[in-house]
């Protein structure tokens, strides 16, 4: 994420003078603590809920026989060592995936069994090179274990953890395996015996599986939206119609918050856009994406250095985001969020 391209040091310091009431921040662990674990793994999850996030995230796809498991993308290639299976060789192939040609290996064309055979790796070496140093400690993980070791560090730490679920392309799934993932985690989270009286939001980048949720329960339900394009299940619609004052009362009518790319609520001159406004007007809360420490993802004013590796100023960066007003913010280090939003 590259955020306030334009946004001058000075600005950058007034912002962190203007950002101390952002005590009710939430602060979401974005797949875990990827900025220290491989994302989505167990080891991600522990270390964000041990580092005092209040939700952990979890992009959900779908095995061939049924199992929603967490991934970034239902394409396993950089995440996972598939590529070393050559038992697996034969089930590589290209996918047209919300109108992009994808060449990889997909998690629906595995059974959970075939899946517990491959290993957990770190998506970004070049960046989290540290990282690496846990490629092949861990499984691709399901729902249930997730949600399994929430309770777990419920138990040892006395604490409310929260678990925010994003369905990824729910339209494709259905038309390409048949498999009705808004059924699937409707059912599951029975199993689990999750309701809306939990901590649990839930996420799309699509409008009609969020609508079905509204309709078929009561989770928090969460309209992600980007700069650029539109919902895959909604081809005349876009995103940016879909953040004006008109399109968020429409998506008031289904959604509890939207998730906004953080440059779509900080302009270049380091202010809160109308869309901070606008979506509060509506009764919409904002969960803004994805806060991250790296030089490569900051604007060049916060960054340390020219070595794109090394940590920028996160912490200018995050009080940027609350004195915008933001409601929450995704990010890849959750322990760092939470110890600026509680003043330590």
């Amino acid at each position: 994420m590259r955020f306030f391209p334009f946004f001058t040091a000075a600005l950058m310091t007034a912002a962190l003078v203007l950002a101390e009431p952002a005590n009710a921040q939430l602060v979401i662990g974005h797949r875990g603590a990827s900025g220290e674990r491989p994302e989505h793994t167990l080891g991600a999850y522990e270390k964000a809920i041990d580092d005092g996030a209040d939700y952990i995230e979890a992009d959900l796809v779908v095995t061939k026989d049924g199992v929603l498991v967490a991934r970034h993308e239902n394409d396993l290639t950089e995440t996972t060592d598939v590529a070393d299976h050559s038992d697996f060789a034969s089930r590589r192939r290209a996918k047209e995936i919300d109108g992009h040609l994808v060449n990889g290996w997909f998690a629906e064309d595995f059974t959970l069994a075939e899946l517990r055979t491959l290993r957990a790796r770190e998506r970004l070496p070049g960046i989290r090179a540290a990282n690496t140093r846990f490629d092949g400690l861990w499984q691709v993980p399901t729902l249930a274990e997730m949600v399994k070791l929430v309770r777990a560090k419920q138990a040892e730490t006395g604490r409310k953890i929260g678990i925010y679920l994003e369905l990824k392309h729910p339209t494709f799934l259905l038309q390409e395996q048949g498999i009705d993932t808004v059924d699937l985690l409707l059912h599951e989270m029975r199993q689990l015996g999750l309701s809306g009286s939990d901590p649990v939001f839930i996420e799309c980048f699509e409008v009609g599986a969020l609508q079905r949720l509204k309709q078929r329960s009561d989770f928090k339900l969460v309209q992600l939206v980007a700069r650029e394009s539109g919902p895959a299940d909604e081809a005349e619609m876009t995103y940016a119609a879909m953040a004006t004052p008109s399109g968020l009362k429409e998506i008031a009518q289904y959604a509890d918050a939207i998730g906004p790319d953080l440059t779509m609520l900080i302009g270049p001159d380091g202010k809160a856009t109308a869309l901070v406004a606008d979506a509060h007007a509506a009764g919409l809360k904002i969960h803004g994406w994805t806060l991250r420490k790296e030089n490569a993802f900051l604007p060049k004013p916060l960054q340390n250095g020219s070595d794109p590796v090394a940590a920028g100023n996160y912490a200018a960066a995050f009080a940027a985001i609350a004195a915008a007003g933001v409601d929450g913010v995704f990010t890849d280090n959750p322990g760092d969020a939470v110890k600026l939003r509680d003043g330590k």
